[in-house]
C-alpha cells in the first residue's frame, strides 16, 4: 500500500486543480453506518423507499421521523475523522481545491473544509414544504417529540429536513460539482461505491475530460477499470500514510 500511496502524495502534488469526490465510506470510521454493504449496511436492514423516500415521507411522515430520529441524533454526536481532517488539510495546504460530498452529517465542514459542495444536502437544516420556511433540524425535532409530525408555525405544512430522498433532485450544489470536475485535473474518490447516480456519473465525466483518476474504496466499484489508481482499502490506514507522505 505504501508505493500507491507515494504514487497518489505524486498526484496531487503535480495537479493543477484536484478535486474530491467523498461517499458514506469516509464517515464510518466517525460511527455512522453506510448504506448499502451487504450485512451492515441500513438498506440490508431497511426498505429505503419507505424510510429515505420522498413518497414514503409524504405518505407516512411518523414513520420517516421514527426511523430517522435516533439516526439524526447519532450524526450530532459524531466526530470528524482522519480522513476529514487530512482532506481540510490538502486544501489548507492548497493540494485540493474542493471536496464534493454525498453525506449529509456535515463533518467535512466541521473538520475545516471550505470549500464543500453537499449535493445530497445537510441534515443540521430543515424547510417547510409549503411555504419553505427555514428550520434548524432542532427546532424539528423538538415538534416530533410533542407532535410525532412537524407542522409549520405559519402555514401548517409538513416539516422536512433539507436533504435529498430517493424521488428529489439534487441540489443546486450539484451543478457548482460538475464545472468543479469540468476544471480538474486529478479526480480523488474516497469510501464511495458509486452506484448512486447521478454523482456516480461525475467519475466517467472526469474522466472524459482528461483528469486522471484515483478510487480509494475497501470494495470494487463500477470504474476502477478506468482509473490510473486504485487503493483497495479502508481509508484510515491509507490517510495517515499519505499525511506522513506530504508531511501535512
Amino acid at each position: 500500500m505504501r508505493e500507491s500511496v507515494e504514487r497518489l502524495a505524486q498526484m496531487l502534488q503535480e495537479a493543477h486543480y484536484a478535486v474530491a469526490l467523498t461517499g458514506a465510506g469516509v464517515s464510518t470510521d466517525s460511527g455512522i453506518p453506510d448504506f448499502r454493504s451487504p450485512t451492515s449496511g441500513l438498506w440490508a436492514q431497511y426498505n429505503p423507499m419507505e424510510v429515505a423516500s420522498l413518497g414514503g415521507f409524504r405518505s407516512n411522515p411518523a414513520r420517516f421521523y421514527e426511523f430517522w430520529r435516533q439516526r439524526f441524533a447519532k450524526l450530532a454526536d459524531a466526530q470528524p475523522n482522519i480522513t476529514h481532517r487530512a482532506l481540510a488539510e490538502l486544501e489548507a495546504r492548497g493540494y485540493l481545491k474542493c471536496v464534493i460530498t454525498q453525506n449529509i452529517d456535515d463533518l467535512h465542514r466541521r473538520a475545516g473544509s471550505r470549500r464543500v459542495l453537499e449535493v445530497h444536502g445537510n441534515y443540521m437544516r430543515g424547510l417547510c414544504l409549503g411555504c419553505q420556511r427555514p428550520y434548524t433540524i432542532q427546532e424539528i425535532f423538538e415538534k416530533v417529540e410533542r407532535h410525532r409530525v412537524p407542522l409549520c408555525d405559519d402555514c401548517n405544512n409538513l416539516l422536512k429536513p433539507d436533504v435529498v430522498l430517493f424521488g428529489e433532485l439534487l441540489t443546486p450544489d450539484f451543478d457548482q460539482a460538475l464545472d468543479e470536475i469540468a476544471q480538474s485535473d486529478l479526480l480523488v474518490v474516497l469510501g464511495s461505491s458509486l452506484e448512486v447516480y447521478p454523482v456516480a456519473g461525475l467519475v466517467p465525466h472526469a474522466k472524459s475530460l482528461g483528469a486522471r483518476l484515483v478510487i480509494i474504496n475497501r470494495d470494487e466499484t463500477p470504474y476502477d477499470r478506468i482509473a490510473h489508481l486504485v487503493i483497495r482499502s479502508e481509508l484510515q490506514p491509507v490517510m495517515t500514510e499519505l499525511r506522513h507522505a506530504l508531511s501535512l
